[in-house]
């Protein structure tokens, strides 16, 4: 048979399914222009071995094998016989290179070892690979499932390997090391995606950057335990992967029950990292947003003091700067006058709050803005009415209940009555104060979860996402953040049903600039909370100037996380300019691509947002330059055929020594700007300065 081919935006897949077995990925990564497919039989016949779709040791594979269980009773090891295998969009056969992405479904059974497998491969038109498998077992006794991951081949030629690791308030740090022979696996085992959480798992060739070399990444679209992993056999052969990480007898498969993994998605880009970060971006794009608001989160202005006449005044300043949304974070409800108490009980605090929320909604939205909510529905407070009430919906085992942290539990939400609890207070609320906004915290890792006497983090993360599904099915307007103590559950699992992330509970610009930079990578700038944070940072207690705060919360979700009441007037016009600024800059900044430069200046950070029209680019010292002169700004993704307008765009950082182009608009050639640049400024640390691009 001639192979299968999935080809979109320079990218392509090849399946060999000339058997036996399963079909084996002969090549995944650039697009192999105007070949049809039979041309390809003799370049594929020269490759050697490739492991299949699902690898075993069966098909020549001594590596981690991509399906593992055991049966209660006899064991076969599985050898799959595949039923059929249907396209859409892609072509058996057809041209390597003309095809807008396609679908290619593969459907196999093993009777002797009494399973059947349905694996699920869809190229998007940018070139992004989305992959999961279905397991189903067709046989009288009961199949552990042990593990089930979506692997794709990467070449030899991929030598080094970047994941992320990280902590609270210091989100995605990046480490690098070079891919031998062996496993290199990144396990998660918090019941959340971790502020560990690599998010991204790439292999490539040596000294890749943000605009050179060849890549293949790799995330698991899955909020709860998790893999990603990179292996090379000494035979030749090197996959990368990801999947959901299950404990032992935590998925048992009664005769026709089917387990269904995680979504995985694959990225490849022949020109470093920015490429491959635009087709993760694209997927997300392909689901629209409305105009992302300006967000005021009173948390870090007020935390639990909760006086009514504080919170207006709060708002009216808000309002005054140009804020668009005002959201109410801990502390409205039942009990919660500490992070000791309350977690639970749903309902609008009555000693706190006599009349309701409805003053503060009410003020909040005949001033312009909209009003949200914070909720933290997966937890409680031991005390708390709720845990008095219903010490059996912890999950946990009740003879002995897991360790606390933070003060709190996690709630059993694949318990129907837990569920429906929290279903009716969340409907409830959300119906009564109209709220547009929820965010919906997740403030612990979930240790020892125990769901009927089994592990308990797949139910667990299961019934998150029906809960969230059918909030968002009653209430079609309503938008909600992911929050988990800061950027702990950021994944495309969550993103699939909400519309932004809390990208760290750092508001610190300096750590922040690395934090967003990183995370970037995966989520695009109008899914990622970025905000103006007090003078004095409430984590790391360094002092930085509003002008370089909010430079850097203007490249996300801009919003403000700063008590204005006792801010001057200065400071509040200068951040009604930058808020101005976002706004302007919005329908940019939310729809283009992210670029990076690789620059070549450890001290500094050159980064921009482009669409064929505009541009507009950051250039950040964060420290002090050793170098007594400074690298040109060599602008990225521009259109070397084009003409560009270029101008200071913003506030002009304090003490900045600018260049003679940053007097005024100047006109420069896009090849003039990407390959030659421009002069750099000389900027303090903690300096940033806007540059605005337009086309002529």
């Amino acid at each position: 048979m001639s192979p299968v081919i999935l080809s979109a935006a320079s990218a392509a897949l090849v399946l060999d399914d000339s058997g036996p077995g399963l079909p084996r990925v002969r090549h995944f990564g650039a697009g192999l222009g105007p070949v049809d497919g039979p041309g390809l039989l003799p370049a594929l016949a020269s490759l050697g071995s490739a492991p299949p779709l699902l690898p075993a040791q069966g098909d020549g594979w001594y590596g981690r094998p991509g399906l593992s269980g055991v049966r209660d009773g006899e064991h076969w090891p599985v050898r799959w016989t595949v039923e059929s295998m249907e396209t859409g969009g892609g072509t058996a056969g057809g041209t390597a290179g003309g095809t807008a992405g396609g679908t290619v479904t593969v459907a196999a059974a093993d009777d002797r070892a009494g399973l059947r497998l349905v694996s699920e491969l869809v190229m998007d038109a940018g070139g992004l690979v989305s992959m999961r498998h279905t397991l189903t077992n067709t046989a009288a006794s009961p199949y552990r499932v042990g593990g089930l991951v979506c692997a794709l081949p990467v070449p030899g030629r991929a030598g080094e390997l970047l994941d992320f690791t990280g902590r609270w308030a210091l989100e995605k740090v990046p480490q690098r090391r070079a891919f031998g022979h062996g496993v290199w696996s990144r396990e998660n085992r918090r019941g959340r995606t971790g502020h560990d959480g690599t998010g991204l798992l790439v292999a490539g060739t040596e000294g890749f950057g943000f605009r050179s070399g060849e890549l293949w990444a790799v995330h698991a679209g899955w909020s709860g335990d998790h893999v990603h992993y990179a292996e090379r056999v000494p035979e030749g052969a090197a996959l990368i992967g990801a999947g959901e990480l299950l404990d032992p007898g935590e998925v048992v498969l009664g005769e026709g029950e089917s387990y269904t993994t995680p979504w995985v998605y694959f990225s490849w880009s022949g020109t470093g990292l920015d490429d491959a970060s635009a087709r993760l971006h694209g997927h997300l794009r392909a689901r629209p947003l409305p105009v992302r608001p300006v967000t005021l989160n009173n948390w870090e202005a007020t935390y639990f003091d909760h006086g009514l006449d504080r919170l207006l005044e709060l708002a009216d300043k808000a309002a005054a700067a140009g804020i668009e949304r005002f959201v109410l974070d801990d502390g409205w409800f039942r009990h919660r006058r500490h992070d000791r108490a309350g977690l639970g009980d749903w309902y609008v605090d009555e000693g706190v709050w006599p009349g309701g929320l409805h003053p503060l909604a009410d003020r909040v939205r005949k001033l312009g803005m909209q009003f949200g909510l914070w909720f933290e529905p997966e937890m409680v407070n031991p005390d708390s009415d709720l845990a008095r009430e219903h010490p059996d919906w912890i999950l946990g085992r009740a003879e002995r209940m897991p360790p606390p942290q933070r003060n709190q539990q996690v709630l059993d939400l694949a318990r129907p009555e837990a569920y429906a609890y929290l279903l009716e207070r969340l409907d409830t609320l959300v119906g009564e104060y109209a709220l547009d906004y929820i965010k919906w915290d997740h403030n612990r890792d979930i240790a020892e979860p125990v769901h009927d006497g089994a592990p308990g983090v797949h139910a667990q993360t299961l019934a998150t996402y029906r809960l969230l599904d059918e909030l968002r099915r009653r209430h079609p307007g309503l938008e909600i953040e992911s929050c988990s103590s800061g950027g702990a559950r950021i994944d495309y699992g969550i993103l699939a049903r909400t519309d932004r992330v809390w990208t760290s509970d750092s508001n610190d610009a300096l750590d922040r600039q690395q934090i967003q930079r990183w995370t970037g990578l995966l989520v695009p700038p109008e899914r990622l909370g970025a905000h103006v944070g007090a003078p004095r940072d409430h984590i790391t207690g360094r002092m930085l100037p509003l002008a370089f705060r909010a430079a850097t919360a203007l490249f996300g979700h801009m919003g403000v996380e700063w008590d204005l009441t006792s801010a001057g007037e200065a400071e509040l016009e200068e951040l009604a300019t930058w808020i101005a600024l976002h706004k302007r800059l919005r329908p940019l900044l939310h729809a283009g691509r992210v670029v990076r430069a690789d620059h070549p200046d450890p001290s500094a950070l050159l980064h921009g947002v482009v669409l064929p029209e505009r541009a507009v680019y950051a250039f950040v010292q964060l420290t002090s330059r050793v170098a007594s002169g400074a690298e040109p700004l060599r602008l990225p993704g521009l259109d070397p055929e084009a003409v560009y307008e270029v101008r200071v765009a913003g506030p002009v950082p304090e003490r900045a020594l600018l260049p003679e182009w940053a007097g005024a608009p100047v006109r420069v050639a896009g090849s003039v700007l990407g390959e030659l640049g421009l002069p750099a400024p000389a900027l303090r640390p903690a300096s940033a300065l806007l540059v605005e691009l337009e086309r002529v």
